[in-house]
């Protein structure tokens, strides 16, 4: 608009994406299946593009390029899918129909996701880490006590609380696969006085809490694995140091130093398998310890609590995680400082070796330096000899010609001038080439 500021260029995106994954507004009785899919963090196009084909099928718009949430009415169901940074959810709310209360009577016996064409369910991409039905009770179906409870589900290894402040009864049985054929966990929410909106974000709260903890137990596997790897690496490791207090040469030296190479390069490969999936898996579980609190619960008797079955269960795998990432870093500090310590010992050596070679050096440079001297006097008299030769032939020739000379006298009387002369230009040629040595930096 005229006379207003320039919008940042990011601005409409991000204030898109605080609003880009809203609550669905649910009304019991519903019944919903969540799916997790992991397919990767490349996999975002093909996740879209597989939506888009499910909404082509009913008759309704595709989300938009580049979107990461869709919210939309496809016939039988309402669709709610969200593309995370490595996996889709996506998330089936179907009304079960009328308003009897008999409708909700029998839970978990036609899921939602009876509804969904099965040869788009046969293509989705990824693999299925998390599979849940829900059901969404309405106030009016009876209270049930515990026992009608184990019975739906089919076991009492079950956490239950009442949420959102009392608000609503919740029984959740986390991903137990070993007690419905289907294999999908069960989550029963029992409505009391929620209003629409409180229910879809409960919902969206305890299937959050499914997935995000399953996502953060993906670490545990992987550091069940590197446990061994570490403890094997550190034994490596103890095993050098203690070698090193008994090296005997240089040799011995650069041998000790290619191992613990060989070994930081081990351990610099575990840490980057496992930095991005230890780091995700800390974020996964404050965001399901985030979730928890959100749900305000409130103890039902005789029911181990969401929190308490997290604390119990999920917690451990979490510190598994979490000591094996910290023995991981300890041991690369430690490879990091025995690495420095032998280097510093090859350094050293390598200073010594290096000094006596310097001084083998100059001792050779002295003795060169006597050689050329040598040679440098010996040269002199040489040259003088064939130069007062020459002086003595000339001198002949001028007698030869009528000139009154003495050849032997002229060759006598040469001989200092031509040694003295001799003698200063060696002087200058040498003072010449250490001016330029020293002009070099030599």
């Amino acid at each position: 608009m005229p006379g207003f500021p320039r919008d940042h260029p990011l601005r409409r995106a991000l204030t898109e994406e605080l609003h880009a994954r809203p609550f669905a507004r649910l009304a019991a009785p519903r019944r919903a299946t969540h799916l997790a899919m992991v397919s990767g963090e490349e996999a975002a196009g093909a996740d879209r593009a597989h939506v888009s084909r499910l909404c082509a099928h009913f008759g309704a718009p595709p989300p938009a390029a580049g979107a990461t949430h869709l919210m939309a009415e496809l016939g039988p169901f309402l669709l709610k899918w969200e593309r995370h940074t490595e996996f889709s959810s996506y998330t089936f709310f179907q009304d079960p129909g009328g308003d009897d209360p008999r409708s909700a009577a029998a839970p978990f016996e036609v899921p939602a996701l009876a509804a969904v064409p099965r040869d788009w369910l046969e293509e989705i991409p990824g693999e299925l880490l998390v599979g849940v039905h829900l059901e969404l009770e309405p106030r009016q179906v009876p209270r049930r006590d515990f026992e009608a409870v184990v019975r739906l589900f089919g076991t009492d290894n079950l956490a239950g609380s009442h949420a959102s402040g009392g608000a609503a009864a919740v029984y959740m049985d986390f991903m137990d696969f070993r007690l419905h054929d289907d294999g999908f966990g069960r989550v029963l929410v029992h409505d009391r006085h929620m209003r629409p909106d409180q229910a879809g974000r409960l919902v969206q709260r305890l299937l959050e809490i499914e997935t995000y903890g399953m996502m953060a137990l993906l670490a545990l596997p992987l550091a069940r694995r590197h446990g061994g790897a570490l403890t094997r690496a550190g034994a490596h490791l103890s095993d050098i140091t203690g070698r090193t207090s008994e090296i005997s040469g240089l040799a011995d030296e650069r041998r000790l130093l290619a191992e613990l190479t060989d070994l930081s390069a081990e351990i610099e490969s575990l840490a980057a398998g496992a930095s991005y999936r230890f780091g995700a898996a800390r974020a996964y579980y404050a965001l399901v310890q985030r979730r928890v609190e959100e749900l305000r619960e409130e103890r039902i008797e005789g029911v181990q609590t969401v929190g308490a079955f997290l604390d119990r269960r999920l917690a451990p795998a979490m510190r598994t995680c979490q000591a094996v990432e910290g023995r991981l870093e300890r041991l690369s500090r430690s490879v990091s400082r025995a690495s420095a310590l032998l280097r510093t010992r090859v350094d050293i050596q390598l200073e010594a070796q290096n000094s006596a070679l310097l001084r083998s050096m100059n001792r050779r440079a002295r003795l060169q330096l006597r050689l050329q001297q040598t040679v440098e006097g010996l040269s002199v008299a040489a040259i003088s000899y064939y130069l007062v030769g020459l002086i003595a032939y000339a001198a002949k020739a001028g007698k030869s010609v009528g000139l009154p000379l003495d050849s032997d006298l002229v060759a006598g009387a040469s001989i200092p001038v031509v040694v003295a002369a001799l003698t200063f230009g060696v002087w200058r040629l040498r003072r010449a080439l250490h001016g330029n040595a020293d002009s070099a930096g030599i």
